[in-house]
């Protein structure tokens, strides 16, 4: 058994021993031991992801353990990629759990002996080798996070609310794999990833376009993508902060791992308008995502949407490195890929610290709504501090780790303009513009969190008194704010693994990227970007700045004021801006495409035409996809149930009848298809 193998058999003891610490411990030890175990399993994960990128593969087949078909598991530097950052992510947040968990419905016997369990399938499921196997694991994946979705459900009826809207998504999803993959495993002749392999080539066309287009679905609901994205501002806020954290930044990923898998590697390609679709999927999540952030007050339903936006980037790599591949420029499609992949990384890392601060800050105040928050920069200054150096990362700005991610794929996207065909031309400009306005939009939209949430006054009781965390979560977010860090200064370190990714995805094995800093030689362009000397840049300038500031301050004499007022007395925090107010510019900008609704309601005083006793004012922005889609299909479903009580008379004899009717129904439409 190589590195890869040891690596996988200990997550799976670790988890094994974490669940039955959360199962059978007493609560006083049932916590950290279960928190150190999972931890413990996100090591061995990365060590396995690791050592995968590193070159190393590994395979095993257990055919007693999974009824009729048996397991199949097999990693490569694609699946490494994937369980690098599952592993890193568990690790992470389980420290950050020891402390967030230590009360209320978190430190119960379920959810303490669940959370390994959906740990560990995050990390086994890019180890699955065939159709059963993976199955098996994504619906574990899916069973184990909807019963910690729901963890908090005596608490909050938004919580039971989000995990039936999670639980149908998922399972729809679900549904979209299982046929497209079945269909697949039946046309290719085998289930196995080999065999699939094998026999993608002899499938007719129909049949290959279908079991992208379906299994591609199932991947898209997965990943958060418009318009099967419903469920991710739900389940993400209402679930418990570190299960958010895992959630957002490691089981979403794994859609755009199956999209990779299946459409480069199992089919081998495809034609362009797959990719086309799949680009302009990411596209319109990207912008319609980072829109609805920036409206949003809810401090966890902004990430969640924010999570939409970066994966929509991550699938604009991937179906541009498609329609490169299908052009036959297979070096550029190797850039696109690992631009992809490399977001992939960088959004995992600042999306998990951002969730985890977000829990911080949910642990001290009991407070989400950024309206009612304020001031937890001077009360929370470890937090406030992680907090920015996620921000960092999710705007894309230097010195943020998600600026090297996204200047490689503008880099892609720009030199693909080379590529010959009228859609190109049309689409990946259109591509850089939805890249460019979701980055202003993401930084108007951290500005706000961070500015409303931290650094104005605090506009409650709750934020007035807040706290800092316990030292194991902010070790936890610790960790996270050093992988940021790194990845920022030095994200040339995963090229080698990027470049093996992309072979194993079934494209060229070139070195697109390479380099101490972050280098990309193509065949007729190259370029360079050296993130640690932009760092030591921006660092002297500011040190110059600030020193100048001092020199010139002390040089001018100092007297005390009081500011006219106006006669309207000090400031309060009423008079501040808060997150409904910040984004009301750019809610008008967009009002085509947020569609707000207000009302006013006038109460007159009793018998007086002219008098008002009160007027009150209500604004919300509803997500227009689900008010428009998803309300409707509701209500009919809805209206249909309540018609159908109809048919419940009580009479055995119309019961016989409807069974005896709906079997003549089956029978002539056998016939008639015979």
């Amino acid at each position: 058994m190589n590195t890869v193998g040891a690596a996988l058999a200990a997550a799976v003891g670790f988890a094994a021993v974490a669940a039955a610490a959360g199962m059978w411990l007493p609560l006083r030890a049932r916590v950290p031991v279960a928190g150190a175990c999972t931890a413990a399993l996100g090591a061995a994960g990365l060590a396995a992801g690791v050592a995968a990128l590193g070159g190393r593969t590994w395979s095993a087949d257990l055919p007693d353990l999974l009824p009729l078909a048996g397991v199949h598991l097999a990693v490569d530097a694609l699946s490494g990629v994937f369980m690098a950052v599952a592993g890193a992510v568990v690790l992470a947040v389980g420290v950050y759990g020891i402390g967030y968990a230590g009360g209320h419905d978190l430190s119960s016997r379920g959810v303490q002996a669940v959370l390994p369990g959906f740990a560990l399938t995050l990390i086994l499921v890019p180890a699955a080798a065939s159709v059963s196997t993976f199955l098996a694991l994504w619906e574990l994946m899916a069973l184990t996070s909807l019963a910690l979705v729901v963890a908090e459900h005596r608490q909050r009826s938004a919580v039971r609310e989000a995990g039936l809207w999670y639980a149908v998504m998922t399972h729809m999803g679900l549904v979209l794999l299982l046929v497209g993959l079945a269909w697949f495993a039946a046309g290719a002749g085998g289930e196995s990833f080999p065999a699939l392999r094998a026999g993608a080539a002899a499938m007719s066309p129909t049949a290959r376009n279908s079991v992208f287009v379906l299994a591609g679905l199932g991947f898209a609901s997965k990943a958060g993508m418009v318009p099967l994205h419903a469920w991710l501002p739900r389940a993400h806020p209402e679930a418990p902060s570190h299960v958010s954290a895992l959630m957002s930044a490691a089981m979403v990923n794994l859609g755009v791992y199956g999209i990779i898998r299946l459409g480069l590697d199992l089919l081998g390609g495809g034609p362009r308008w797959w990719w086309w679709l799949v680009l302009a999927t990411g596209a319109v999540s990207a912008v319609y995502g980072i829109l609805q952030a920036a409206v949003a007050t809810d401090l966890k339903r902004l990430l969640a949407y924010s999570t939409s936006e970066n994966l929509g980037l991550v699938l604009v790599g991937v179906g541009a490195a498609g329609m490169f591949n299908a052009a036959g420029d297979r070096p550029l499609a190797a850039l696109a890929l690992a631009a992809a992949l490399l977001h992939t990384v960088n959004h995992a890392a600042f999306k998990a610290l951002l969730f985890c601060a977000a829990g911080s800050v949910l642990h001290a105040t009991g407070l989400r709504d950024l309206d009612k928050l304020g001031g937890l920069r001077a009360r929370m200054p470890v937090t406030a501090g992680l907090f920015a150096v996620a921000a960092l990362g999710a705007v894309a700005l230097p010195p943020g780790n998600g600026f090297t991610s996204e200047w490689l794929l503008l880099q892609a996207l720009m030199h693909g303009l080379a590529v010959p065909g009228v859609s190109t031309a049309i689409v990946l400009p259109v591509a850089v513009a939805a890249i460019a306005l979701s980055a202003g939009l993401a930084a108007a939209v951290f500005v706000k969190a961070l500015g409303v949430g931290f650094f104005a006054r605090p506009r409650s009781t709750q934020a007035a008194g807040a706290h800092e965390s316990p030292p194991t979560m902010l070790a936890g977010m610790g960790l996270l704010a050093l992988a940021c860090a790194a990845l920022a200064l030095a994200p040339g370190a995963l090229a080698p693994g990027l470049v093996r990714a992309g072979a194993a995805a079934g494209l060229s094995d070139v070195r697109p990227v390479s380099g101490e800093g972050l280098q990309l030689r193509l065949t007729q362009v190259s370029g360079s970007l050296w993130p640690l000397w932009i760092a030591g840049a921006l660092a002297v300038m500011m040190a110059a700045v600030s020193g100048l500031t001092r020199g010139l301050s002390r040089r001018r004499r100092r007297t005390q004021a009081r500011l006219w007022d106006c006669g309207g007395g000090a400031p309060t925090p009423r008079m501040a801006y808060t997150a409904t107010s910040f984004a009301e510019p750019l809610q008008r900008v967009f009002d085509d495409v947020l569609a707000p609704e207000q009302d006013v309601d006038v109460t007159p005083v009793r018998e007086s035409a002219y008098l008002v006793e009160r007027v009150r004012f209500h604004s919300r922005v509803p997500d227009r996809i689900e008010h428009r889609l998803y309300r409707p299909v509701l209500n009919g479903l809805s209206n249909l149930g309540i018609a159908a009580r109809r048919l419940a008379t009580g009479s055995v004899h119309a019961y016989l009848g409807y069974g005896f009717c709906t079997l003549v129904t089956l029978l002539v439409v056998l016939a008639v298809m015979q």
